[in-house]
């Protein structure tokens, strides 16, 4: 089936946690519908090869090693982009971490705090800076990478969920402050999607993640990036404050009533 075609040439793009991942599959979705595209990460190797692979692609990219979970880089990010380009048109605040997999109480309180700063804070300290410049233009774009988990429960994941629902929240209010300013603000909500980290798993969880899964297979970054193109285009010009699920289904439940995998 023919995807969409997009047209972004009159526009800069931030994307966090652009070299790897759905990041970096978005980050190349731009740059080939003409964006000139700024990637943000906290791996300099990584984000070396992303501007590498969509100069290759005849893409336009540029790349600064920055933690969003520092207000400060999150501020000169910002700044930079500005410098380099004059102007910043749509955001992606996609930079994240995984959590540890364990119920709450066994949580260490760093690895609480480290996993919501990263997840959570930083979008808040990357808009902050991102908003003060697009309200100065009186337009702008931007794109939340939550989670499924930002939308449902699930089990030992509790610092993840806090984090991914708080974006949604932020995500949620932010839209309303804006919505008269020519800003329009929204989340994606990736569920399972096929990454190395999931490929990497043993065949049994990777199976229990399928079933989960109403659509029976994981999702790819490019169906995200799909996603997300259409948020910062005029096709969803009358869309905002919305936790946009891209998930198989997995949003829907109903697991529990679901039999034909017992004898």
């Amino acid at each position: 089936m023919a995807r969409a075609v997009y047209d972004f040439r009159d526009d800069v793009v931030l994307v966090t946690g652009g070299g790897s991942g759905i990041g970096l599959s978005c980050a190349r979705a731009f740059a080939a519908a003409g964006a000139k595209v700024a990637i943000a990460d906290i791996d300099a190797d990584a984000g070396s090869r992303a501007v590498h692979a969509i100069a290759q692609d005849g893409g336009l990219a540029s790349f600064r090693k920055v933690d969003v979970a520092d207000p400060v880089q999150a501020q000169a990010m910002v700044d930079w982009v500005i410098d380099e380009h004059g102007q910043l048109d749509i955001a992606l605040n996609n930079a994240g971490i995984e959590g540890e997999n364990v119920p709450l109480a066994d949580w260490s309180t760093s690895n609480w705090q480290r996993l919501v700063e990263v997840n959570l804070n930083s979008v808040f300290y990357c808009m902050k800076a991102q908003l003060r410049h697009m309200v100065s233009r009186g337009a702008g774009n931007i794109v939340n990478t939550a989670s499924v988990s930002g939308l449902i429960g699930g089990y030992h994941q509790t610092a993840y969920l806090a984090a991914k629902h708080g974006v949604v929240g932020l995500t949620k209010g932010a839209a309303m402050d804006y919505a008269t300013a020519g800003i329009r603000i929204n989340a994606i909500c990736p569920g399972l999607i096929d990454t190395p980290f999931v490929a990497g798993l043993p065949p049994a969880f990777r199976d229990r993640l399928n079933f989960a899964t109403p659509m029976s297979r994981p999702g790819t970054a490019g169906e995200i990036a799909d996603a997300v193109l259409w948020l910062a285009s005029d096709a969803s010009s009358y869309v905002t404050g919305q936790a946009l699920s891209v998930d198989g289904g997995t949003a829907l439940g109903g697991l529990g009533t679901r039999f034909d995998d017992l004898a």
